[in-house]
């Protein structure tokens, strides 16, 4: 009888662990369609994600649109090749960013931020990594306050300067210092605490106990990106990670409740 109620205790407990776990769809879901478009926002919502992460880039005239890359060669299947900031967004729109992953997806635009936050449910977060400097943030603020959605809004970023500055642009949003070194990691951990940012989104492969027990002792949590293994999640999971950022967010999901 004790076997079998340590044996559930057992169950309970990796089931809370699952619970309070955090699956951000990457670029949207983008394992099946086309990485950062409403097609691939719309589609995670739909296979259950409970946040969606986003890039997005500043334009020639100003406009903040959603994109991984500062050009255009890889996502239209190398046939236009512009670069971002130096082209106005109405030249971008004209842009087929759909047909490089599948046929069906053709005619998908590269879309405004303004229609991603569009698509985000009640309850779910959009996490917007900021690919530019700073100067992108007044745009980007602008964006959210209208849609009426700031509260859903999350921010990374590689930038230490830009995130510092993005969490005194949206105080109450969570903000994350994206890394995938360990290089002088204590250090900027240590900054992020003391500048008030929620915690860090670290590549899963320099993510161990150290790390997470570093964290927990500096009020930080530990988000990770880009996770499509099974082992590699549950292992995150059990060391304290609380959002896994994944192409595939219903998959993994159902990998793990195996």
């Amino acid at each position: 009888m004790k076997r079998i109620q340590i044996t559930l205790l057992l169950i309970s407990f990796c089931m809370g662990l699952m619970a309070q776990q955090t699956f951000i769809a990457h670029r949207g879901a983008s394992y099946l369609a086309p990485e950062n478009t409403a097609a691939a926002a719309n589609l995670a919502w739909e296979l259950g994600a409970d946040a969606v992460e986003i890039d997005v880039y500043l334009t020639k005239d100003n406009r903040v649109m959603a994109l991984h890359d500062k050009n255009t060669k890889r996502t239209t299947g190398g046939k236009r090749n512009l670069a971002i900031k130096d082209t106005p967004s109405l030249m971008l729109r004209d842009l087929d960013v759909g047909s490089w992953k599948d046929e069906k997806y053709k005619g998908e635009k590269i879309p405004f931020i303004s229609e991603l936050i569009e698509t985000v449910p009640d309850g779910k977060k959009l996490v917007v990594e900021i690919k530019t400097g700073s100067e992108i943030l007044p745009h980007l603020k602008r964006a959210i306050e209208k849609s009426g959605k700031s509260d859903q809004m999350v921010f990374i970023c590689f930038g230490w300067d830009t995130i510092l500055e993005t969490k005194k642009e949206f105080p109450n949003n969570k903000c994350y210092w994206l890394s995938s070194s360990k290089q002088g990691l204590k250090k900027k951990m240590e900054e992020a605490a003391e500048a008030g940012l929620e915690g860090v989104n670290l590549n899963y492969k320099i993510i161990d106990e150290e790390v997470v027990q570093m964290a927990k002792e500096l009020n930080l949590e530990v988000l990770t990106w880009t996770v499509n293994d099974p082992e590699i999640a549950k292992r995150m999971t059990e060391l304290g990670v609380t959002g896994i950022t994944t192409d595939r967010p219903k998959w993994l999901k159902e990998e793990m409740e195996k």
